[in-house]
């Protein structure tokens, strides 16, 4: 009786990657032509020949089954990866990968900050998420209140965890909201009582006030009418001295009218 074949070691069951599938996505014919790859949801378990991908540069490679990372170490230009929601415990083949800036490792069995000691060397890594809310991804070692602050001085080049800024340009203000946030939640001790509100401005202010005529404005209003009436008595006496011009200017005796 013949033993069924064992399986090699770090090749677990289940769908792989083969070169007939990464052709057939991509519609690359050499797979180290492949720049781009999304593989996402296919119940894949190992990466198979995945490692010849040698110029990779983004992959997604999320909600699947992977248990490890092995052929990822030989991609040194891949600057974004997903792996989020498979079954990893550990990414110590990342260390290899030398070009990554962005890793979303959320919804894995990634146990402690100290899984995350291989990243340390990575001089570009700037993004790192491990759990996301959204989506419902985590993984254990999320559960520590203080997992955060370990994440960050494990790997002080990051820029932005779970989402969130934590240094560079706008990192003040996500750490004014986690503030805010902390003082709006109830404690279980007494509250302090609430200072009394203080107007703010001095009493009276919003009350209507009389309006002020203007005596300038009142002075042009009359001088204007004084020099329409000045224009009007000049145009009357004009108009009698053009009358009484043409009436001296007229021959005496001249006939007012013709007949046919």
């Amino acid at each position: 009786m013949m033993e069924p074949p064992r399986e090699k070691p770090g090749e677990a069951e289940g769908p792989r990657i083969t070169p007939q599938l990464l052709k057939s996505r991509t519609g690359e014919f050499a797979l180290e032509s492949i720049l781009l790859l999304k593989l996402r949801d296919l119940g894949l378990a190992d990466l198979g020949c995945l490692g010849e991908c040698l110029a990779l540069e983004w992959l997604d490679l999320s909600g699947n089954a992977l248990t490890q990372l092995g052929p990822l170490a030989s991609l040194r230009q891949l600057a974004v990866l997903n792996v989020s929601n498979n079954r990893l415990t550990g990414l110590e083949p990342l260390a290899s990968c030398e070009s990554l800036q962005s890793l979303n490792a959320a919804g894995n069995l990634l146990a402690a900050p100290g899984q995350l000691q291989c990243l340390a060397g990575l001089p570009g890594l700037q993004h790192l998420r491990l759990q996301d809310p959204l989506a419902r991804l985590s993984n254990p070692l999320c559960a520590s209140p203080s997992y955060g602050a370990a994440v960050r001085e494990l790997l002080p080049g990051l820029r932005v965890i779970d989402g969130e800024r934590v240094s560079g340009r706008g990192s003040e203000l996500y750490q004014l909201c986690r503030d805010l946030d902390r003082s709006l939640r109830p404690s279980s001790g007494p509250r302090p009582r609430a200072a009394e509100a203080q107007p703010w401005v001095e009493p009276g202010y919003w009350d209507s006030r009389p309006t002020r005529s203007s005596s300038i404005l009142e002075e042009a209003c009359r001088q204007f009418r004084d020099t329409l009436q000045d224009c009007l008595e000049l145009d009357r006496q004009a108009s009698d001295r053009l009358a009484r011009a043409q009436q001296t200017l007229s021959p005496a005796g001249a006939a007012a009218s013709f007949v046919f």
